[in-house]
C-alpha cells in the first residue's frame, strides 16, 4: 500500500508571491519521469490539432519542481508537433525559477498561470500533495484560464515514471482518464492504482467506479493469459480487443506505442456518477 501520509491539507496561497496561488511542494523529479504522458501527448490527435491550429501556441508546465529536466524534455516532444510552440515552466518557489534554457522560459506562478492564457497545461505530481477537497477548485481555476479550446492534463506517476495516470480536462471539466505503465513493471493492470490521480486514489474501493474499471481490466487481462508467451505488450493488445468486444468505450491509439495504456471517458470513473446497474441509472 502506498504511503499517503504526506497528503495533508495545503493552503492555497504562498507568502512568497501574493498573486500566485498554490503551495510549495517537495518538487522531486528525474530524467524521463514523465515520458509516458509525453509520448501520449505527441501522438494525441486532439492535442496535435490544438497546437497546430493555434497562431501562437503556448504550453505551460505547472509546478515543474526542483529541476527543469522534465519541462525541457516535454518541450522537445511538443516541438515534434509544431516547432513554434512556446513552453513556459511555472514554479511557486522563487528559488526554483531559472533563466531560460533550451528554448524554455521559467517564471514564478501557480494555479493562476501567472496571467497567461495557454493552449495546453501539464501538472504532474502536484495535486498529489494537496488535500482531495482542493482538487476540483484548482481544476476550475486552471481551466477557466485556458485559451479557447485549451486542455489541462493533470496526473501522477511513480518516481521512475513506470506507472502513471492522468486526467484530461477542458473548459467544461474532466474529459478522460488515462492509465499507462511499463509493460514489464506490473503483474495486473490494477497495479497502477497506487498512482491514480488525487481525485481517484482514495476511491479505489468496492462500490466506486474506478474500482469497477480496474477490476474489469484485470478480468480481461486474465482471460488473455494465453498470450503471455508473446509478451505483455501483445497480451495487452488482445486485452484491449476483448474489452472493445465487451463494450467498454476507450480511445483507440493512433499507432502502436511501447507503453501499455488505456484512455476512457471520464463518466466511466466519475466518483459522482452511479455505477451501471445501480439505482439512479
Amino acid at each position: 500500500m502506498a504511503d499517503h501520509a504526506h497528503n495533508l491539507r495545503a493552503r492555497l496561497h504562498t507568502a512568497h508571491q501574493p498573486g500566485a496561488v498554490g503551495v510549495i511542494t517537495r518538487g522531486t523529479t528525474g530524467y524521463n519521469r514523465l515520458r509516458r504522458c509525453d509520448r501520449w501527448m505527441a501522438h494525441h490527435a486532439g492535442i496535435r490539432r490544438l497546437l497546430r491550429d493555434a497562431p501562437e501556441p503556448l504550453a505551460i508546465d505547472l509546478g515543474y519542481g526542483a529541476s527543469h529536466t522534465t519541462t525541457v524534455e516535454w518541450a522537445r516532444w511538443l516541438r515534434r508537433i509544431t516547432p513554434d510552440v512556446r513552453v513556459i515552466g511555472l514554479e511557486i518557489d522563487p528559488e526554483r525559477v531559472l533563466p531560460p534554457r533550451e528554448g524554455v522560459h521559467f517564471e514564478l506562478g501557480g494555479f493562476e498561470l501567472a496571467g497567461h492564457r495557454p493552449h495546453l497545461v501539464r501538472a504532474f505530481n502536484v495535486l498529489r500533495q494537496y488535500d482531495v477537497s482542493q482538487v476540483t477548485s484548482t481544476w476550475a481555476m486552471v481551466c477557466e484560464r485556458l485559451a479557447p479550446g485549451g486542455l489541462y492534463v493533470e496526473g501522477t506517476c511513480d518516481e521512475l515514471g513506470r506507472r502513471a495516470s492522468w486526467v484530461t480536462l477542458d473548459a467544461h471539466g474532466p474529459r478522460s482518464l488515462t492509465l499507462a505503465w511499463d509493460p514489464h513493471d506490473v503483474d495486473t493492470p490494477s497495479d497502477v492504482a497506487e498512482r491514480l490521480p488525487k481525485i481517484l486514489i482514495h476511491r479505489n474501493v468496492p462500490g466506486e467506479n474506478i474500482h469497477a474499471l480496474l477490476q474489469r481490466l484485470d478480468a480481461a487481462w486474465e482471460r488473455c493469459a494465453g498470450w503471455s508467451p508473446h509478451g505483455p505488450r501483445i497480451r495487452w493488445r488482445h486485452t484491449l480487443d476483448l474489452l472493445r468486444e465487451e463494450g467498454l468505450p476507450f480511445e483507440a491509439s493512433r499507432r502502436p506505442i511501447r507503453d501499455n495504456l488505456i484512455t476512457v471517458p471520464w463518466e466511466i470513473v466519475d466518483p459522482g456518477a452511479a455505477q451501471p446497474g445501480t439505482a439512479g441509472d
